[in-house]
């Protein structure tokens, strides 16, 4: 396999992973209250997913150190298709809470394996001093096209399904399944991993935990990843700022829940598409920085900016409300997508292929985490003094996370030494 067919491989893989996401994406609270959930039990259902996402964030990082990219990835894609068919036909809360546990169980499968595939096929192509930023960048690039895509077909699909022939708001979920077993076939086919020993189901079992700890080990006694876990964290608290309050600010400038509900996929689309842009200039970012570390500072505090240009546009009314909060929902993203694409370049450089998926997954549950404390206090504070006020807060959490990556650590030794075959599996 050449460097530019590992390439394409990681940027379809990338696409279809975030394909079905994005589908699912605009219609999901509308399906569930459609089907008789009241806003408490959808409230519920989602954070189930968080729950569950979360608790095997590391587990299943883990495992795919220790198993191999590959049949992680495929799991991962098996699980998503059961979650989404299940979604599409679910008529009771019980039932969309288990599509939330098996969604929540294929995010966290999905979460590491695809780019540490890359990684790990580059380093074996080109050596470990092989330039991963525009290959990730790409990757990240597709993600976001995908979930640019996919909103924007979602959103629309419902209009366009007969009635008779099923439920619209089922459509989305009913496609985004079968994308993700299109993406099952691609994995299974399109991503070799080297051969090696098999390996009985107890020394599987045995293998992970040791994994994890030791993941969990350099996440916290490396100084450069402790810098980029709670660079993750803020991440977090800014994406639930903008996902818990923005849905019903465009409400109230829309006038109605179903016109809001369209301006929100709108506006997404073009969080996404600012997303795709910011991850394709990052390289070009961090070379005018001098370097990933000033890259991410550009954009970490572009991403403050526009969450400041959101609360100071809180007041605005009517069309120019709708697009400025467009406008700074953009940006923002492309801010973010800067900044966490060569957040990723940097946690790759600081670990071996047999830790590679269990620190990445250590950093989504940071950034998980981060989610967690702005749900508890910003909807809060939002209800209390303002949304503007709430926003300037996560502004100020995202701009004082910049100072993270002034003279930021060399990856120490130990973390960037080979990486023993029978843990890593990958080549």
């Amino acid at each position: 396999m050449t460097a530019r067919s590992a390439l394409r491989r990681y940027m379809l893989v990338s696409f279809l992973t975030w394909l079905p996401l994005g589908l699912m994406f605009a219609s999901l609270v509308l399906l569930m209250t459609a089907r008789g959930l009241s806003l408490a039990e959808v409230g519920l259902s989602v954070t189930v997913f968080s729950v569950v996402t979360a608790t095997l964030e590391l587990p299943t990082g883990g495992l795919a150190d220790v198993l191999g990219r590959r049949v992680v990835l495929a799991v991962s894609a098996a699980f998503t298709v059961a979650a989404l068919a299940l979604l599409a036909v679910s008529t009771t809360f019980w039932m969309f809470l288990i599509s939330g546990v098996l969604k929540g169980v294929a995010r966290a499968l999905s979460s590491g394996p695809a780019t540490s595939w890359y990684v790990d096929t580059l380093h074996g192509i080109e050596g470990r001093d092989a330039d991963l930023k525009p290959g990730l960048a790409r990757g990240g690039a597709m993600e976001s096209v995908a979930l640019c895509v996919g909103v924007l077909a979602g959103g629309g699909l419902p209009l366009l399904v007969p009635a008779q022939v099923i439920f619209p708001l089922a459509a989305p979920p009913l496609v985004g399944a079968t994308a993700a077993a299109v993406l099952l076939v691609v994995v299974v086919f399109a991503m070799p991993e080297p051969a090696h020993a098999r390996r009985s189901l107890i020394s599987v079992l045995r293998d992970v935990p040791a994994t994890v700890g030791a993941g969990l080990r350099l996440a916290a006694g490396a100084p450069v990843l402790r810098r980029l876990m709670a660079a993750a964290a803020a991440s977090g608290v800014v994406l639930i700022s903008i996902e818990l309050l923005t849905p019903g600010r465009l409400a109230e400038l829309a006038g109605t829940a179903e016109r809001g509900s369209l301006a929100y996929a709108v506006v997404s689309a073009l969080g996404f598409a600012g997303s795709a842009a910011g991850s394709a200039l990052a390289p070009r970012v961090a070379r005018l920085a001098g370097g990933s570390a000033g890259g991410a500072i550009a954009g970490t505090v572009l991403a403050a900016l526009s969450v400041g240009a959101l609360a100071a546009t809180a007041g605005l009314r009517g069309p120019a409300g709708l697009v400025s909060a467009g406008l700074a929902y953009m940006t923002l993203f492309v801010g973010l997508s800067v900044a966490g694409l060569l957040c990723l370049e940097m946690t790759h450089n600081a670990v071996s292929a047999a830790e590679r998926t269990t620190v990445t997954s250590t950093s989504s549950l940071s950034l998980q985490a981060g989610g967690v404390v702005a749900n508890l206090t910003l909807g809060a504070l939002a209800g209390q003094a303002g949304v503007a006020v709430a926003w300037i807060g996560a502004a100020l959490v995202v701009l004082a996370s910049a100072l993270l990556f002034v003279r930021m650590p060399a990856p120490t030794g130990s973390s960037r030494s080979p990486a023993p075959r029978a843990r890593s599996h990958s080549g």
